[in-house]
């Protein structure tokens, strides 16, 4: 069998972007960012940290055959898009755009003061869909809260791919068993506190692959914890 395999894709080696408006920190090469060691993992091809400056953002562009997840951490997102939605995205929500055949959309920040949030891409597993947009907040409700799915199970977002993906929230000192199947692969984005992950030390910032497991002990240390946990085909 396969050997267990826990890599750690450290924080401070993250890919480095500085439009001054913008500053982002990629988790696998995007944009000017190439390593050929981080193209990104399973259906999970982008993780960009965005911290975007007062009144700032990205003007209209489109994207194609691809799953945009937004999360934002502090701050709001103005977000316009050519399928008619202009909506505002406080700190805790999430935003799910199946780009399909093709999605042309805005985001700004419009507040005065910076607005920090994640971007996620995850390859679809059907192309050339007709787009859509959903968004929603899942609260801070303690544990693994499923965020994305294919089937939408407990109002999570529909996404098109054989993918879950849940908001972690950890009391300090907190263990957690979190029971895997040898033939998925896993990851942990970590966004605040610190964390152990099978015995290693995670800090924010960090993200883990996780492949050929039957478990995984996650121990958040004296601190709450924010994390993303994504299940991947």
């Amino acid at each position: 069998r396969p050997q267990m395999s826990i890599e750690i894709r450290p924080s401070q080696e993250r890919g480095k972007a500085d439009f001054g408006w913008l500053q982002s920190l990629h988790s696998f090469s995007f944009g000017s960012y190439y390593d050929a060691k981080h193209m990104g993992y399973s259906a999970l091809r982008v993780i960009n940290d965005d911290r975007v400056a007062p009144g700032a953002g990205f003007e209209t562009h489109s994207h194609k055959d691809m799953e945009i997840l937004s999360y934002v951490l502090h701050g709001e997102i103005a977000h316009k898009d050519n399928q008619g939605n202009i909506t505002q995205l406080p700190a805790g929500e999430f935003q799910l755009m199946s780009a399909g055949s093709g999605i042309a959309h805005s985001e700004f920040n419009p507040l005065q003061r910076p607005l920090h949030f994640l971007q996620i891409w995850i390859k679809p597993n059907v192309l050339g869909q007709q787009p859509s947009y959903q968004q929603k907040n899942f609260g801070d409700t303690p544990g693994f809260t499923l965020v994305a799915s294919p089937d939408g199970t407990h109002g999570s977002l529909v996404i098109k791919q054989n993918a879950r993906i849940f908001q972690v929230l950890l009391e300090p000192g907190e263990i957690n068993s979190v029971t895997t199947t040898a033939e998925r692969h896993y990851y942990l984005h970590l966004i605040e506190g610190n964390l152990s992950l099978d015995g290693v030390a995670l800090t924010p910032g960090d993200g883990a692959k996780i492949s050929h497991q039957e478990r995984v002990k996650i121990v958040s240390n004296h601190q709450a914890v924010r994390a993303l946990w994504f299940d991947l085909p």
